[in-house]
């Protein structure tokens, strides 16, 4: 328990401070490399079950999708009147659809140069495109979220806190009051009291930061919810991965707390969450 209360006392701070302070292109490279790490676990995680990945390419390309995400911000829209706007690129733009054009075709060329034995073709691709979609690109859209204009930084802070604040409501609620399992085969200590608790926390977060947003408090909240469901589901997956290849923790990396793959597990689905659902339900207020 020490070492988990230290690392968070170390981390946290550091990560708020580069949030709300840090210029947005050293903002998108750090998540990038968090990233990354997270997808090295992932794939450490494939060969215990014989799943071999083209590892530097998808590593490259997952770079590209957060450079493509933080390239967003690299597009100036400036407003001409009677609904006529100039676009302005202001430096080199990529898109995430280029990178996964890019990443599918160098991945088929690599499989076949590389003349990997057959059986390796199949388990490579897939284990190596699993990574790519399901760990870099939802959580590069934490780096997506960083990106709108005027409340990013907030929105990026309001994602983070309503993870955190749910994982410690989880596990206080979960340990005092939880009775029934909720997925006895992937994590015997989750209870739906704990999964609960961690849904009311990030409510809590909501209501707290829908002023300081300037967000219509309700959509707020369904953002909140939504969010913490896809978190708690993307909690319950990378279970599943661990389970698989039987390791209790993704890597040995930050003490206390297993790897970065079990630090990131609710924020990869968590963040595309609340980027897509600001858009539909609090911007368009």
């Amino acid at each position: 328990m020490i070492p988990r209360i230290l690392t968070a006392a170390v981390l946290i701070p550091a990560v708020v401070a580069l949030v709300w302070f840090g210029p947005p292109a050293l903002v998108a490279a750090m998540a990038a490399v968090v990233g990354i790490l997270a997808l090295i676990e992932f794939f450490d995680l494939g060969e215990r079950v014989g799943l071999r990945a083209i590892r530097k390419w998808t590593i490259a390309c997952a770079a590209g999708l957060f450079y493509g995400q933080y390239c967003v911000g690299l597009i100036e829209t400036h407003s001409l009147g009677e609904g006529i706007s100039l676009v302005r690129n202001t430096a080199a733009v990529v898109s995430i659809e280029a990178v996964l054009l890019i990443f599918v075709f160098g991945a088929a060329g690599i499989t076949l140069a590389s003349r990997r034995p057959l059986h390796e073709v199949l388990p490579g691709i897939s284990i190596s495109t699993a990574g790519l979609v399901f760990i870099a690109l939802p959580f590069s859209y934490l780096v997506r979220l960083n990106e709108i204009e005027t409340v990013g930084r907030q929105l990026v802070l309001f994602t983070l806190c309503l993870v955190w604040a749910g994982d410690v409501f989880a596990y206080f609620i979960g340990r005092s009051l939880g009775h029934f399992p909720m997925a006895p085969l992937l994590s015997p200590q989750k209870t739906w009291e704990g999964a609960l608790g961690n849904l009311l926390a990030s409510l809590i977060v909501a209501v707290l930061f829908a002023r300081w947003i300037g967000a219509e408090t309700l959509g707020l909240l369904v953002t909140a919810g939504l969010a913490n469901v896809a978190g708690q589901i993307g909690d319950l997956l990378e279970s599943a991965y661990k389970r698989g290849a039987s390791m209790k923790d993704s890597s040995s990396l930050l003490p206390g707390h297993g790897g970065m793959l079990d630090r990131l597990d609710s924020l990869i689905l968590a963040s595309p969450m609340v980027w897509a659902t600001y858009h539909w339900l609090v911007a368009r207020q």
